[in-house]
């Protein structure tokens, strides 16, 4: 309910509501009681989206919730974040040229992962899909909403990844942005900040309305649930094995980044969480996600790992 619906409802309250305060104060109990169940959605079951890339492992499609929140403009944020990220990584001569090992290897894995995503969100065929490497010794990986992913040279290069070590991080970060993860995040956000602006609006503490300008900066940095990393691992191991991956690389990532955690944590792990319990779920799947790649056509070329 926006300001002016609640602005009209006040409005043919008529004198027997009471005062003006107490009617605010009501409507604004009205709207902290409502928004999260029936008005918006929070907490509605999973869409359809995903059933085909999912269903072996019983994930459904994107939150109900990400409704509340335009996947234009979260998509729009991300390619705005995601260019300025490479005008800086130009500017420290840090962006990998197209020609580079690395590069050339990262961008065969998503030549084979990215035209599968279609099967777990129709708008994966719509989005402008890049691929870059930047120069950090930083363990990290991402793919923002939209389809932006980067690598930086420390996670392949400091653990060494093997071909399918790297598929099973581009899957698990695509799903992410098929999922739209970010969206649901910043969704729910953006319910709680609508509640509290339009409520300081009413009692006239504030304005209201401004919901998403300062929420594109997250992008980079958004905290995951466990629900959402679970989701993330099996969405990823069925894409890449699809992609023709071995999905038991998922194991051996995983105890990679434990051993790299036990001294000052990577910057991978601030938002993605490692553990046992992590490794077992996804030794768990592999019996159903393994028949997937003896089924797929395996890669026609093979990478060394990063200082091989």
């Amino acid at each position: 309910m926006d300001h002016q619906t609640l602005q009209r409802h006040d409005d043919t309250a008529g004198a027997a509501a009471g005062p003006a305060p107490d009617r605010a104060r009501r409507l604004f109990s009205m709207c902290l009681c409502g928004l999260p169940f029936a008005g918006l959605g929070l907490g509605a079951p999973r869409t359809a989206h995903a059933q085909e890339c999912g269903r072996i492992l019983g994930v459904g499609g994107p939150s109900g919730v990400t409704k509340l929140v335009s996947a234009e403009q979260i998509e729009q944020a991300a390619a705005q974040q995601y260019l300025q990220l490479k005008q800086e990584a130009t500017s420290k001569r840090a962006l990998a040229p197209a020609n580079h090992p690395q590069l050339v290897r990262l961008r065969a894995i998503a030549e084979r992962i990215v035209p599968l995503t279609a099967d777990c969100n129709p708008r994966a065929r719509q989005w402008q899909w890049e691929v870059n490497l930047l120069a950090s010794s930083q363990i990290n990986a991402f793919c923002m909403p939209g389809g932006k992913i980067a690598f930086f040279t420390g996670i392949l290069e400091k653990l060494r990844l093997t071909d399918d070590e790297v598929a099973m991080i581009m899957g698990h970060e695509i799903a992410h942005a098929t999922q739209e993860h970010a969206r649901e995040r910043i969704g729910k956000t953006t319910a709680t900040r609508g509640v509290i602006e339009i409520g300081a609006a009413l009692l006239g503490l504030g304005s209201g309305g401004r919901l998403l300008a300062d929420l594109g900066g997250q992008l980079l940095t958004l905290k995951y649930s466990r629900d959402d990393e679970t989701e993330a691992d099996k969405i990823g191991l069925v894409l890449a094995a699809r992609a023709g991956y071995d999905p038991r690389a998922g194991v051996s990532l995983w105890q990679k980044m434990a051993e790299a955690s036990k001294g000052a944590p990577p910057q991978f792990l601030s938002t993605h969480p490692s553990g046992p319990t992590r490794i077992r779920e996804i030794e768990e799947s592999l019996p159903r996600v393994e028949p997937i790649y003896e089924r797929a056509p395996r890669p026609a070329r093979r990478f060394e790992p990063a200082g091989s």
